[in-house]
């Protein structure tokens, strides 16, 4: 996963950012976002795709006083936990099902 910050962004200080996703689209920036606007020091999350032809996604990130870049990688840590958890839980089912 290839992630860069949208140029012109450091002016607006180390709180609100806006981050490029590239080969990524609304899988990702759906999940992440859900779970990114829980985080009680968040003021707003959000996500665009550009266009349909480009593969990258926008992700804009404001926060009352941690940087924003903290707040995505703890996003990407917890999305990926629930990713684990839920293949996890599938795993189990499968295996229990094909007891019967």
């Amino acid at each position: 996963m290839k992630i860069s910050e949208l140029p012109g962004d450091e002016e607006s200080g180390l709180t609100c950012r806006t981050y490029v996703f590239q080969d990524e689209s609304h899988t990702l920036g759906n999940a992440l976002k859900c779970l990114i606007n829980r985080y009680e020091d968040v003021d707003f999350c959000g996500y665009t795709v550009p266009h349909p032809a480009e593969a990258k996604m926008h992700f804009r990130i404001q926060t009352k006083n941690t940087p924003a870049l903290e707040i995505l990688k703890r996003g990407l840590k917890d999305l990926q936990k629930v990713c684990d958890h839920t293949i996890d839980l599938f795993e189990k089912e499968v295996k229990e099902f094909n007891k019967t």
